[in-house]
This record gives structure tokens, C-alpha cells and sequence, in this order.
């Protein structure tokens, strides 16, 4: 069973920068894109960045596309979503989530991310 686990959520001034950690264990090759979504107050989840573990290719939304930057650390089974030039509604919490086969199929608790304007 694959478990996912987010950290390094927080609060920061619009314009300025976070980097989120996912780690994940139990991967095999069966969950082959790890992606990150986010869920803001009164809204319903999106889709933000993804990353082909087996081919490093990424996909990114077009409200972070040229800001945010998904990659991973095969050695450590990490992946990261690299946040820069937050804008006040990149607040939300955002999930790790990874694929079993073609379906997003696991989930992490989530953690938040808060830019004050």
C-alpha cells in the first residue's frame, strides 16, 4: 500500500517562495505518475503539477504553469513541488497524490499553504 506523506506548508507574503515534500513509500512501478493537487477554501480539488517517475516528464496546470516546478528524488522516494512568486490565491492545502495505473488512486493528509497579500 502506497503511503504518502506531505510536509513543508506555511504561511508567506505574496511574491515570495515554499517548497513542499512528499514522501512516499510503498511506490512500485504500477504508480508511475506522483502529482500534487490543491484544494482552496470553498472550492474543489485541481490538479496542479505531475511527474512520470519512469521518464521525468511533468505537466503542469496553466495557473502555475512557468512558477511552480515538480521533480523527485528516486534515491530518497521524495517529491517536491518547488513554489515560487506566490500569489494569494495559491492558498490552499495541497494533496500528494500518486496513481495506480491510470487512476490518482492515493491520497495524502494534505498541508497547508497560506500567502497573505
Amino acid at each position: 500500500q502506497v503511503q504518502l506523506v506531505e510536509s513543508g506548508g506555511g504561511l508567506v507574503q505574496a511574491g515570495g517562495s515554499l517548497r513542499l515534500s512528499c514522501a512516499a513509500s510503498g511506490r512500485t512501478s504500477i504508480n508511475d505518475y506522483m502529482g500534487w493537487f490543491r484544494r482552496a477554501p470553498g472550492k474543489e480539488r485541481d490538479f496542479v503539477a505531475q511527474i512520470r517517475w519512469s521518464t521525468d516528464d511533468t505537466y503542469y496546470s496553466d495557473s502555475v504553469k512557468g512558477r511552480f516546478t515538480i521533480s523527485r528524488d528516486a534515491a530518497k522516494n521524495l517529491v517536491y513541488l518547488q513554489m515560487n512568486s506566490l500569489k494569494p490565491e495559491d492558498t490552499a492545502v495541497y494533496y500528494c497524490a500518486a496513481t495506480r495505473a491510470t487512476i490518482w488512486a492515493h491520497w495524502g493528509q494534505g498541508t497547508q499553504v497560506t500567502v497573505s497579500s
